[in-house]
């Protein structure tokens, strides 16, 4: 896991690596069976592909995604359990065919990278999405709900639930992410929840492993020595914050950090 915060972005394979992620939680797992299932999701997406004429058609793409990963794999979005931490995991939502926005949004990208489509994950708030472009058309597909077409009233409404009703579409909401961000909001999920719940020591394991892949977050630094102070961590919190002031950037906690800081090393000595 730590190779990956040495590599490029476009180096990094996403099912895969989130995979790794997943086995960290449940480790022994036979990782082979879940490959073999990523290759038939590829394979399969290739078959429905020839035969919808995917070459020269986006609809095509978007409807053999569709019609393998959803209709002959069978997976959706988990509105009853949502914030299981199951959904975030890949293995499970493997096995379970159910999962959050981005676990499934990873099938929908692995699938169609397969065949060397132009697809990309979105810098979408509060939910998932991904979008295919041929030949200068572009289409925004939801794979939380059946991978649906995503039209620009579908998305004024996600982003008015996500962030409230004065919230207006800009450009910064086509933008795109890159691998290590999408696995950053995989992650980030667990972390929200285990934090929710006051489950702060395996919070922080999964901020350490984050930070595996993602080296020079500022906000991830932060995150994780605010959370270490709180367990009384006192030595890996000012590491942590220390790491955070030197990567700089504008978090509006720097002064926050700098007093926390202070408290932390006068009870060191």
């Amino acid at each position: 896991m730590r190779r990956l915060g040495g590599l490029a972005d476009d180096e990094i394979d996403l099912a895969e690596a989130a995979l790794l992620l997943a086995e960290l939680d449940r480790p022994g797992s036979d990782l082979g069976r879940y490959r073999h299932h990523l290759s038939l999701l590829a394979r399969d997406t290739a078959a429905a592909a020839a035969e919808l004429g995917a070459e020269v058609s986006l609809a095509a793409q978007a409807e053999a995604l569709r019609r393998v990963v959803v209709e002959r794999y069978g997976y959706q979005g988990d509105s009853t359990r949502y914030d299981d931490l199951q959904n975030a995991n890949l293995m499970r939502v493997i096995d379970r065919r159910r999962g959050l926005p981005v676990a499934l949004g990873i099938l929908f990208l692995h699938a169609a990278r397969a065949q060397g489509w132009n697809v990309a994950a979105l810098n979408f708030p509060g939910h998932f999405l991904i979008r295919l472009e041929l030949h200068s058309e572009r289409l925004i597909l939801d794979p939380f709900h059946q991978g649906r077409l995503c039209d620009t009233r579908d998305l004024r409404e996600l982003l008015k639930f996500a962030l409230g009703a004065d919230m207006e579409l800009g450009p910064e909401h086509y933008a795109e992410v890159g691998n290590r961000g999408v696995l950053l909001r995989l992650q980030n999920n667990i972390k929200q929840r285990l934090l929710r719940s006051e489950d702060l020591a395996r919070a922080v394991a999964v901020m350490e492993t984050m930070l595996m892949f993602a080296p020079a977050s500022p906000e991830l630094w932060c995150d994780l020595g605010l959370t270490q102070a709180r367990l009384g961590s006192l030595r890996g919190a000012i590491l942590a914050l220390d790491n955070f002031l030197q990567l700089g950037g504008r978090d509006p906690r720097r002064a926050e950090v700098l007093g926390l800081l202070q408290q932390l090393r006068r009870k060191l000595n």
